[in-house]
């Protein structure tokens, strides 16, 4: 019978039954193709996958709460994975710290029931968007810099006309696959931060394919008042992604918080 062998300080038993790791996590988008696997390019899902292979031995995958974008950033990702291993969580967390790449952060680790996702468990996520209309060599990275007027007022407006809304695929790319395009906003609404800074805030049940981003260009288009709020329902209505507005930026967008 072979005995659990040690690596890195931990001990493997193979013996062990099956548990449920809940993670969260905080990562700059920046230089990542998004949360998800793919077949080329660097993403955080393969990153930490690959770390806790390497720890665990064995073929671990970890589903997360949002597939965020290329570029998107995460204060409060969640994830959860699968394991054998008797490792506990809070040696799994410090090994995950220990060996992940710096733009990767995992705050907390704990076992959690066997039934829980965090894709499929969760009620609410919330996003922020930052705008800066000040130059920065720094926060560049963080928020979208626009240095033409906003009316925030207006831009709230458009916001009230998002919490009336059930169908978003005026909002969600193309080909993207979904059975619906319907949606639970409880909260979209934008604050003035600081005299140089704005802030979109936005809670849902769920997400469509680039939708927050859709969204946020589309609103700046009513905020610069290039198009007026009438517009803005009717590229709603229209249920087309091409009337709406342009993407905004990836580096201003946050997924802050999952709840469930």
């Amino acid at each position: 019978m072979n005995k659990p062998r040690s690596e890195r300080g931990f001990f493997f038993n193979r013996e062990a039954c099956m548990r449920n790791i809940k993670i969260i996590i905080e990562y700059d988008g920046t230089d990542f193709v998004g949360w998800q696997r793919q077949a080329e390019g660097r993403t955080v899902q393969e990153e930490i996958e690959s770390v806790l292979q390497n720890v665990t031995e064995e073929l671990i995958t970890v589903v997360g709460a949002g597939r965020t974008d290329a570029g998107v950033h995460a204060r409060g990702q969640v994830a959860n994975f699968k394991t054998q291993s008797s490792i506990a969580a809070s040696d799994l967390h410090r090994a995950l710290n220990g060996l992940l790449p710096d733009d990767i952060v995992v705050h907390s680790a704990e076992e959690v029931d066997e039934k829980f996702s965090a894709r499929y468990s969760a009620r609410e996520r919330h996003y922020r968007y930052f705008i800066s209309r000040a130059a920065s060599a720094i926060q560049r990275r963080f928020c979208w810099q626009l240095f033409y007027p906003l009316n925030l007022d207006l831009m709230n407006e458009a916001g009230r006309i998002i919490l009336k809304t059930k169908d978003y695929q005026s909002f969600c790319k193309a080909n993207s696959g979904v059975d619906n395009y319907l949606c639970n906003i409880q909260q979209a609404e934008w604050i003035q931060s600081s005299p140089s800074e704005m802030i979109f805030s936005v809670r849902a049940n769920r997400y469509l394919h680039g939708m927050v981003r859709a969204i946020v260009g589309t609103i700046v288009d009513v905020g610069r008042e290039f198009i007026t709020l009438q517009d803005f329902e009717q590229i709603i209505e229209a249920r087309d992604r091409r009337k709406a507005g342009m993407a905004a930026p990836p580096q201003g967008l946050f997924l802050e918080e999952v709840l469930f």
